[in-house]
């Protein structure tokens, strides 16, 4: 089985330092669903692993979240492809729980669900610590510059073996290479 494992914010779509609180705020990186599509096609399994803090903040609930990934789910079938699977964490950084990146709580979730090791699935993600949460368990890690990836290329630091591209197109057009 080949996975791949996409952050969600700054990966399939636009971020935003107050969160995507709203369908309406939902929108995609242009290329990226077509570049998931891409994925489907070459029997990828297609998986988000993303931090969504602002349900503990209060800042959206849980309904809210359902309906931002339906319209994501919708958009990327539109496109001809399928996210198989959404892991997510609800928690604040204050509550230390192990399923909110850079800890791997989730990507252990992902790699149990499956069956399978995490070593060598690409992993995509625009903030160090969706990388640092599959590097960990010796995925590929594999930083875009979209969203807040320029930052967190001139912060430095990355795991050993990063590779950066501009954008999630380009990170498939590499593995479908």
């Amino acid at each position: 089985m080949k996975l791949i494992i996409l952050d969600r914010d700054g990966v399939i779509n636009f971020d935003s330092d107050q969160f995507i609180k709203s369908p309406d705020e939902w929108r995609p990186v242009p290329g990226s669903l077509a570049a998931i599509a891409r994925l489907c096609q070459a029997d990828y399994r297609v998986v988000v692993a993303t931090n969504q803090s602002g349900i503990g903040r209060g800042l959206f609930d849980m309904a809210t979240l359902n309906a931002i990934h339906d319209k994501m789910h919708k958009a990327c079938a539109l496109s001809g492809g399928r996210i198989d699977a959404i892991f997510f964490c609800p928690h604040t950084a204050d509550d230390e729980c192990n399923c909110r990146k850079p800890k791997s709580g989730m990507m252990e979730e992902i790699a149990a669900r499956y069956n399978i090791s995490l070593a060598g699935v690409p992993a995509v993600g625009d903030s160090l610590r969706d990388l640092e949460a599959t590097a960990r368990l010796g995925a590929r890690p594999f930083l875009v510059l979209t969203g807040k990836g320029t930052k967190t290329q001139a912060k430095g630091g990355l795991p050993e073996g990063t590779l950066v591209f501009p954008d999630l197109a380009a990170v498939v057009d590499h593995l479908l290479a």
